[in-house]
């Protein structure tokens, strides 16, 4: 066992930026000195001496051997993993690392067709060819699960050759699935089981949330320290177990998409998360489940609105778990789409969701968040049925893309080399049954609806022009106003 209450990372820069020394090296701005005013106000300079690059005593990201090395194998045993990488460039860096490590040019991996942005740079970088899984959908809900053990099953028995499975857990909604199962599956084949968990890093640190992914028998896993922990935003880490997953590949792979400039602070921040979750972390989350708890039992009781719950009636493989601190709220029964009641929550009630979908709107309840946020986030809710309620149902009313449909799309090309090929700008209602060659994805949660490589349908076009209609936003394309596609030429 090792001595969890240490931050040997942590405590190197705090040691460095106390050093009185004259630098000469990166940053320009030289221990705050040269940064400019209006920035030192809002910071103050003292995060600024921290800001340091790889000196002697902070070891080097790339070939740890020194803090960094230390750090990283104690939030390996506070995390259950074999070995972990500290990320600087985010989750997204991990997922697409995590692919080029087990697929090559042609290679096919199995995923789920909700998978985050990040998995289609992975597939783009990579080469790999997708194999896509429709996640299980509840169509009350307009909400897309996880995809199933069966559909993971039967994927394998028609690709065998597949190199890798990745999956979704939990989702942006804090659904999980039946990973056990998926993972026995997966080994069965003797396939590495890749798990994106940016929003489940908690999941280790007390009883009552979902079992973490590497328990569940997942080989590799990455987590945002930072989306639902104490970590700096940017700083996430990937950890491996078993030996199906080369370590040495998953190196050479984030050396590819990480910076080789790396945040200290950032780095720092992750070191200081993991102790401060391996001394405290059951205690942080009983407190979190509490005040979660409060605010999914207050705003159910308010008339029209309902909250994600556990299925209570029929099996669910796609749906086994529920993260207990992620609140989803349906505002649908206000008479309200989620994202005209994320901008009055937002605007006039001094509350701000994580996302806003066309009937809920999404929190994330962390270790950060106070009685006096949860209090105001149920008189937000009070407030929006009273004041704000319509009579007349507009998204009842709204002919709207069912997901079942969204997920039927064709791949042409891999994603690779339709990103790559030739390609022309054409407007919107031009682009039917053409080829995509960019990425087009409401955001958040950074899903895509189109992906290059697919044929462009005139449901998906009808579902994109709706749902930027109701007030999301479209990120990816070249085009956000969505007026033109790149497609293939």
């Amino acid at each position: 066992m090792l001595n969890q209450n240490k931050t040997p990372l942590l405590d190197a820069l705090k040691a460095n930026a106390a050093r009185p020394h004259a630098p000469f090296y990166t940053p320009g701005h030289k221990l705050g000195e040269g940064i400019s005013q209006p920035l030192a106000d809002l910071l103050g300079k003292a995060v600024f001496r921290a800001d340091l690059t790889e000196l002697a005593d902070l070891d080097n990201l790339f070939a740890p051997q020194g803090v960094i090395q230390e750090a990283q194998q104690l939030a390996a045993e506070a995390f259950g993993a074999l070995q972990t990488w500290f990320l600087v460039n985010g989750s997204t860096c991990g997922i697409e690392a995590a692919i080029l490590a087990t697929c090559g040019t042609g290679d096919k991996i199995i995923l789920p067709r909700n998978v985050h942005s990040s998995a289609i740079a992975g597939l783009i970088l990579s080469g790999a060819i997708p194999i896509f899984l429709n996640p299980e959908y509840d169509p009350v809900l307009d909400i897309a699960h996880n995809i199933t053990p069966n559909a993971v099953q039967s994927a394998l028995q028609q690709h065998p050759d597949a190199k890798a499975v990745l999956v979704v857990y939990p989702t942006y909604y804090g659904v999980c699935g039946d990973l056990s199962a998926i993972a026995n599956i997966t080994h069965q084949y003797n396939v590495p089981l890749l798990v994106d968990e940016a929003h489940g890093a908690h999941f280790a640190f007390h009883p009552e949330l979902p079992t973490p992914a590497l328990a569940a028998g997942a080989d590799l896993t990455v987590q945002s320290i930072h989306k639902v922990l104490g970590a700096m935003t940017q700083a996430s880490m990937l950890h491996v177990q078993g030996n199906r997953i080369d370590c040495d590949r998953i190196s050479k792979a984030l050396q590819l998409v990480q910076s080789t400039s790396p945040s200290y602070l950032l780095l720092a921040s992750l070191d200081a998360a993991r102790q401060q979750m391996a001394m405290h972390g059951k205690m942080l989350m009983s407190r979190t489940l509490q005040l979660a708890e409060e605010a999914r039992t207050r705003i159910s009781q308010i008339p029209e609105l309902s909250v994600l719950q556990m299925p209570q009636l029929e099996e669910s493989p796609g749906f086994v778990a529920l993260d207990k601190t992620r609140l989803t709220v349906t505002v649908s029964g206000l008479g309200l789409t989620g994202f005209e009641a994320d901008e009055i929550l937002d605007e006039k009630l001094g509350v701000t969701a994580e996302f806003a979908s066309l009937q809920h709107l999404t929190f994330i309840i962390s270790l950060g968040n106070t009685p006096a946020d949860i209090e105001k986030l149920v008189q937000g809710f009070t407030s929006l049925a009273k004041e704000y309620r319509r009579s007349n149902l507009t998204v009842k009313n709204l002919v709207w893309l069912n997901l079942d449909r969204t997920l039927d799309y064709a791949l042409q090309l891999s994603p690779r080399e339709a990103f790559f090929a030739v390609s022309e700008i054409l407007p919107l209602t031009q682009t039917n049954k053409r080829i995509c060659a960019e990425i087009v994805c409401p955001y958040p949660p950074g899903i895509p609806v189109l992906m290059p490589g697919e044929v462009i349908t005139k449901s998906v076009l009808e579902y994109l022009q709706q749902i930027q209609a109701m007030g999301a936003s479209i990120s990816g394309c070249n085009d956000i106003s969505l007026k033109t596609l790149k497609v293939v030429k």
